[in-house]
C-alpha cells in the first residue's frame, strides 16, 4: 500500500488515488513525530498532524486516566475507513493510529497525519480521517474520575 503519489497529482479526476501507509491500533505508545516521518516525501509540500491526547477534565468533572478497549476489527475497520478517506483525497498520504489499554492525562489517544503537495488537501485529508476513525471504529472508552467514578464511553 506504500507508494508514492505523483506530486503533480490534484483533485481533477485521473489524478493519483491516496495512500494509506498505516491505519491500525496500538497497545504501544503513538506519537505524531512517527506519523509525519511515514507520510513525508520528497513531493511533500504540506504535512498536517493530529493528536487526540486525554485531558484532564470531561463535562466538569476531573479525568485521571482512560481505558481504551477494542473490538477485535476496529485494525481492519481503521484500515477500510483509511482506504475510503485515501479514495476521496488523491494525491495524499495517510497514516492513523488509535491507541488502546490504559492513558494518563497527556497521552496521545488518536494521532493521524495527512501529506499532500498542497496544504489545502493535506487539512481536508487530515480532518476526514480523524473524523472518520472517531465515529466509525469498535473502540470504547472508560473515563476514571479524580473523585473515584467512572463511566463507559462509545467509540473513540
Amino acid at each position: 500500500m506504500d507508494t508514492e503519489p505523483d506530486s503533480t497529482a490534484g483533485t481533477a479526476a485521473g489524478a493519483v488515488p491516496g495512500v494509506v501507509v498505516f491505519a491500525g491500533v496500538s497497545s504501544e505508545p503513538i506519537d505524531t513525530a512517527t506519523a509525519w516521518e511515514a507520510v513525508e516525501t520528497a513531493a511533500t509540500g504540506a504535512v498536517v498532524t493530529f493528536g487526540g491526547v486525554v485531558r484532564d477534565h470531561d463535562g466538569g468533572r476531573g479525568v485521571t486516566r482512560l481505558g481504551y478497549s477494542a473490538h477485535p476489527s476496529a485494525g481492519r475497520r481503521m484500515e477500510e475507513l483509511a482506504a475510503e478517506v485515501a479514495a476521496r483525497h488523491p494525491g495524499t498520504r495517510l497514516w492513523a493510529a488509535h491507541r488502546i489499554g490504559e492513558l494518563t492525562v497527556g497521552d496521545p489517544a488518536l494521532v493521524a497525519a495527512a501529506a499532500s503537495a498542497h496544504r489545502e488537501a493535506a487539512f481536508a485529508a487530515c480532518r476526514d480521517l480523524v473524523e472518520a476513525v472517531k465515529y466509525g471504529i469498535p473502540v470504547w472508552k472508560e473515563q476514571h474520575f479524580s473523585d473515584g467514578g467512572s463511566e463507559w464511553v462509545g467509540s473513540a
